[in-house]
C-alpha cells in the first residue's frame, strides 16, 4: 500500500475496487478530476507510476516502446496515474496481463478520455482483461453528512418499518449542494470549500479544454455552454436549447463543447428506463442531463448557498442533481443502476433504482416537505400502470426529501431524508 500523508476518508468504492482487482488483470478508474481517484488507488497499489511528473511521463514514453517489462518491473499492483497522458500503454497493459496471467495487476486512473486514448479504448476494449469503474464526487453518507439510518438494501429486501431524523435544515441543504462533494473540500474551513467548485471551473475552462485533444477552444464560450447546461439540469432538453441560450454558438461548435464535457467526466446523464407497457403510451428516450457534481451547477450559476435559499425553483433542480449523485454512488455497491422515467402523458419519475438482481425501486425527489404528496402520488401512479401492464411491480417507492423525519406512509411510500440514506 502506498501510503498518503494525509488522513484517508473511505470510500464506498474502496470493496468494490477491492473485488475487481481479484476478478480482472487490471483495474480502469475514471472519473471527473478532483474526485479521489488516485487516492483510493494507492490504498490497493503497491507501487507507483505517476504520469503527471514530466520526468515520469518522458521516460514512461521511451520504455513503453523499447522495453516495457522493465518499465512494470516493480511490486503489483502497479498503479499508473492519468495514463491517458501516454496512450500506448493502454495495448501493453493488455500484453502484460496476457502475459503475466495473474488478477490484480495494473490500477490505471484517468480524468480525461484524450482523443488518442479513446481511439484506443475504441480499438482495443480490454474486455475480459480491464475492469473498469466510475467514481463520482463523494456522497453524503461517504463524507459524514448523512446519518445512514435507511438503506437502500433493507427497502430492497421489504423492511416495513424505517426511522431516521435528519440533521440537517433547509440551509445546510444549500452548504452541501454549494460545496458539492469534492474530498479536499472537507478539510477546509467551511468558507473555502464553497470556493472549490470556482476553482475547479476556472482549471477546465482555462487549462483542461484544451489539454484534452490540443485544440484551441474559448474558455468564455465554455463558460457560457456550461452554464447553459446548468439551467437545463435535471431535463432532457436537446441541444438546440442550449444553442438557442448560448447564442452565438453553432450547432457543431456546441456538440463539441459538450463532448469536451463528457470526455472530461463533467457531465453525467441519467439514460432512460424502458418497461415493456402493453399501452401505446410512448416513452421518452433522452437522457436527464446532469453534472457530475452539485456545486458544479450552483457555480456555473455563480450562485451561494444564499442564492439558492432565494430561489426556491433553481435550488430544488441542484438539490436533485446531489440526490442521483449520491444515489449513483449507492447503486455501484449495490450492483445497480440508476435510470429515469418519462413518457409523453407526462408521466415522470426521478430516479429508476434498477438492480442487476431483478429488484428495483421509484424514487421521487422533492426538496421540501410541502411537495412530498405531489412527489408520492406519481410514483404510486407509475406504480399502478406497472401493475396494469402484468410487469414486475417494484420492490419500494420513495420520496427523497432535503429535511425532515424517515418514515414509511400508509400508502407503503418510504419518505427518506437524503441526510438519512445509505447503500
Amino acid at each position: 500500500m502506498i501510503i498518503a500523508n494525509k488522513e484517508y476518508l473511505p470510500r464506498l468504492i474502496d470493496l468494490y475496487m477491492h473485488d475487481v482487482l481479484h476478478m480482472r488483470g487490471a483495474v480502469l478508474i475514471e472519473g471527473i478530476k478532483w474526485s479521489g481517484k488516485t487516492t483510493s488507488a494507492k490504498r490497493h497499489a503497491k507501487s507507483l507510476i505517476d504520469l503527471s511528473v514530466n520526468s515520469e511521463k518522458e521516460r514512461a514514453e521511451f520504455l513503453v516502446r523499447e522495453n516495457p517489462d522493465r518499465l512494470f518491473s516493480e511490486d503489483t499492483p502497479i498503479l499508473i496515474d492519468e495514463w491517458q497522458k501516454v496512450p500506448l500503454l493502454w495495448d501493453t497493459i493488455r500484453n502484460q496481463v496476457d502475459k503475466r496471467t495473474g488478477f490484480g495487476q495494473f490500477i490505471l486512473t484517468g480524468s480525461t478520455s484524450q482523443t488518442k486514448a479513446a481511439e484506443t479504448l475504441r480499438a482495443h476494449s480490454g474486455t475480459g482483461r480491464i475492469g473498469r469503474i466510475h467514481m463520482h464526487t463523494m456522497s453524503l453518507w461517504e463524507s459524514g453528512d448523512s446519518t445512514g439510518e435507511v438503506s437502500i438494501d433493507t427497502l430492497w429486501k421489504g423492511v416495513k418499518k424505517v426511522y431516521g431524523e435528519s440533521k440537517h435544515t433547509v440551509a445546510d441543504i444549500a452548504f452541501l449542494c454549494s460545496r458539492g462533494g469534492w474530498p479536499e473540500a472537507l478539510r477546509m474551513r467551511k468558507d473555502l470549500s464553497l470556493k472549490q467548485a470556482y476553482l475547479y471551473i476556472d482549471e477546465i475552462c482555462e487549462s483542461d479544454i484544451r489539454n484534452v485533444d490540443g485544440h484551441r477552444r474559448s474558455a468564455q464560450k465554455m463558460r457560457k455552454v456550461l452554464q447553459s447546461y446548468s439551467r437545463f439540469s435535471t431535463s432532457d432538453a436537446p441541444n438546440t436549447a442550449i444553442e438557442n441560450d448560448v447564442f452565438d454558438i453553432s450547432k457543431n461548435t456546441l456538440a463539441d463543447y459538450l463532448k469536451v464535457l463528457e470526455d472530461l467526466f463533467i457531465t453525467n446523464e441519467t439514460e432512460a428506463w424502458n418497461p415493456n407497457f402493453r399501452s401505446a403510451t410512448a416513452i421518452r428516450q433522452s437522457n436527464t442531463r446532469y453534472l457530475a457534481d452539485p456545486s458544479i451547477t450552483t457555480a456555473a450559476l455563480k450562485m451561494g448557498p444564499e442564492d439558492l435559499l432565494n430561489d426556491l425553483q433553481t435550488f430544488g433542480l441542484i438539490f436533485e442533481t446531489l440526490c442521483v449523485r449520491d444515489l449513483k454512488v449507492y447503486a455501484q455497491v449495490l450492483d445497480a443502476d440508476v435510470l429515469h422515467y418519462r413518457d409523453a402523458a407526462g408521466l415522470e419519475c426521478d430516479a429508476v433504482f434498477h438492480g442487476r438482481n431483478g429488484k428495483y425501486g421509484l424514487i421521487e425527489i422533492k426538496l421540501g416537505q410541502n411537495r412530498v404528496e405531489e412527489g408520492a402520488t406519481n410514483i404510486l401512479r407509475l406504480a399502478k400502470k406497472i401493475a396494469a401492464s402484468n410487469q414486475k411491480i417494484p420492490d419500494f417507492l420513495m420520496v427523497l426529501t432535503g429535511t425532515g423525519f424517515a418514515h414509511r406512509r400508509e400508502d407503503g411510500v418510504y419518505v427518506v431524508p437524503i441526510g438519512c440514506l445509505k447503500p
